[in-house]
């Protein structure tokens, strides 16, 4: 589009710029920061319906507020873009979520204006709050305010922040986007409630009615903004049959209010910007908002990938039969086929129902199926309390989010020694997402946790057999980590057969150096010894399928008959499954020198999968290079 339609924005560098206009032409700027955000997204893509949804948001709360100095708190972040644009990253943000580009959420490292580095969910408010609470130690007049959406305030993490807020009585300002979906529909009984609220025409004809009377009036010292919210208790009380959630505590409830009428959030905002104390503003929005596709298609258009701006259609990579499928669609196949053969089986999901395609068991078995909302923790304990009840639940959770329930994974699941077995969906690097998303820690943190099984398959072959045999005999806490993406088997759907646990296989002999991989880059050293053999090196590998245990067979082996040996993970080399090897080496006093391969010890921003695993230099070229130095060595070394 060319520059004329962005006649505003294009004057718009900093949020100071966008403060030197008049309230009137707010409604044009976001109508051309709707625009930029799905010109951009539509080529390059990225989170869309989450942007479009608080453009109105975004631009008064820069209007109102003196940012960087006052700070805005973004939750998740994937709803920054139009934050992003405002705050003097327009010209970058055609390098949104590439590689050396611009992040695709807030990163303090990146803009002052960026006030909080966030990816997960539901930490704004505890976040603001420790802001706020030391900007009243250093006496600043600085107004903070978190921004969390209703999907994202069903964690208990966002309920601790409220708790703790409301005791503090610190000047904090949460606003509540209140859209009614995450990335599926919102579950649970705290979007009923909002939804009594929001829906409730009785109680807002009521609210209005008052508002009017109110600002008619005049009474000597009276405010009729202080009156109506002592009323507004009342009203809800009686028309609604509850009190009011967030003001039991010891939150000012504003609201709900339309989230797209820009004029009237300045307005709004303004006000409460002179009410002390903690408060909450109920904004109600569309996600998508803007364009039509993506308010008809709201989990469709979350992430649509690229489109084409004008007709809504995405573009899709064919995918017919000679094409492998993703791995998630091989576990939400999978789970179902087991689960028809098993009435014990359960699958639990914390709001990731279509990304880790549990969507597809909950239409063929919703009362065997769970979407708990973004509460991992819940989801795990959940798990464990059907475990300790002879049922074996599925709980599918994407690794970078599984760090969330760590403690539940220990105390409430392996400690109990309870049959859980855990999916984690997008183990290793993810891409585009960047370091909040990345799932390069699970190996090494679930390795760690006594009387647990930790797994990762190589294909989709070997997903369905570790799926098949963890729900076996009573296996006590399992864990299946997969990468994001496809796999490497157009023909997966072979039959069933148990994996003995802790045992590896031999993928190629070989007698010049030995390669240990686990899980699906052990298809980069297959394509990489195809390489090597060319040059006549003679690679032994093995794929070991389990981190623990580890199959002691196959490392006596390797390590009486091999000077050289390559460990290769889709993980953190700190702790992970190299570690491991490295200590059954010493445990066992060989003296092999072990080369570890995967993820350095930093963390690993946004990028392709293939630009980020050359960068880690365990792709294909990587481990190729890597032998024939190793080779080389060993020759100098023998021939000194």
């Amino acid at each position: 589009m060319s520059d004329d339609a962005y006649k505003l924005l294009n004057l718009i560098d900093t949020p100071d710029d966008l403060r030197k206009l008049s309230p009137e032409k707010l409604p044009q700027v976001s109508r051309e920061l709707r625009q930029y955000i799905i010109d951009i997204v539509s080529s390059n893509p990225g989170h869309l319906g989450a942007s479009l949804g608080v453009v109105e948001l975004t631009v008064a709360l820069h209007y109102v507020y003196n940012t960087p100095y006052d700070l805005i708190v973004w939750d998740v972040g994937h709803q920054a873009y139009g934050h992003k644009i405002l705050t003097g990253r327009r010209g970058k943000f055609d390098t949104n979520r590439k590689y050396k580009g611009i992040s695709g959420f807030p990163k303090p490292d990146e803009s002052e204006y960026d006030s909080f580095g966030v990816g997960h969910s539901s930490t704004s408010i505890s976040a603001a709050l420790g802001m706020a609470v030391a900007a009243r130690k250093k006496n600043e007049k600085k107004h903070v305010v978190a921004i969390i959406g209703d999907g994202a305030i069903t964690a208990g993490l966002a309920f601790e922040g409220l708790n703790n807020a409301g005791a503090q009585n610190s000047d904090l300002l949460v606003i509540l986007n209140d859209n009614n979906i995450a990335i599926d529909q919102n579950v649970g009984a705290i979007k009923e409630y909002l939804l009594d609220i929001t829906t409730s025409k009785t109680y807002n004809r009521l609210k209005d009615k008052i508002w009017q009377f109110l600002g008619k009036i005049k009474l000597p010292g009276s405010n009729p903004r202080s009156l109506i919210q002592k009323l507004d208790h009342g009203i809800k009380s009686a028309v609604l049959k509850h009190s009011n959630l967030f003001e039991s505590m010891n939150f000012r409830y504003f609201g709900p209010v339309n989230g797209h009428d820009v004029m009237h959030l300045v307005q709004i905002i303004n006000d409460l910007k002179n009410i002390p104390g903690p408060k909450l503003l109920h904004c109600l929005t569309v996600k998508g908002k803007g364009f039509k596709q993506a308010e008809l298609n709201q989990t469709q258009f979350h992430a649509p990938g690229k489109f084409n701006k004008t007709t809504g259609e995405i573009f899709k990579v064919e995918t017919d039969k000679i094409n492998p499928p993703k791995y998630q669609e091989v576990f939400g196949h999978t789970i179902i086929e087991l689960a028809e053969k098993n009435e014990k089986i359960m699958g639990i999901t914390p709001a990731m129902l279509t990304g880790s395609s549990l969507n597809l068991m909950m239409e063929k078995m919703p009362d065997r199926t769970f979407d708990v909302g973004i509460a991992e923790q819940h989801a795990v304990t959940f798990s464990a309390g059907l475990a300790k009840q002879g049922m074996i639940p599925f709980c599918n959770i994407y690794s970078t989010f599984m760090q969330r329930a760590y403690d539940q994974v220990i105390h409430d699941v392996a400690i109990q020694n309870l049959n859980v077995v855990f999916c984690l969906d997008r183990g290793g690097i993810v891409g585009e997402d960047g370091a909040t998303h990345q799932g390069v820690l699970d190996l090494a943190y679930m390795r760690s946790v006594p009387n647990m099984t930790v797994s990762a398959p190589m294909n989709e072959e070997e997903l369905r057999n570790l799926m098949y045999s963890a729900q076996k005999d009573n296996m006590g806490p399992f864990s299946i980590r997969y990468p994001r993406g496809r796999g490497v088997m157009p023909e997966w759907e072979k039959p069933f057969h148990k994996i003995p646990v802790g045992k590896g296989r031999m993928i190629r002999d070989g007698h010049d150096i030995a390669i240990l991989s686990i899980g699906h880059v052990g298809n980069f050293v297959v394509e990489a010894t195809g390489h090597l053999k060319k040059e006549n090196i003679s690679v032994c590998h093995y794929d070991m399928r389990f981190v623990k245990p580890l199959d002691n067979e196959i490392l006596h082996r390797v390590f009486k008959e091999f000077e050289s040996v390559i460990t290769i993970e889709d993980g953190t080399v700190i702790g992970g499954f190299g570690s491991a090897v490295i200590e059954f080496m010493a445990d066992h006093q060989y003296s092999s020198h072990v080369e570890r391969m995967g993820v350095p010890d930093y963390f690993i921003e946004q990028g392709t999968p293939g630009e980020l695993y050359h960068e880690c230099g365990y792709d294909a070229k990587g481990i190729f290079t890597t032998v024939k130095k190793l080779l080389k060595r060993k020759t100098i070394s023998n021939a000194g």
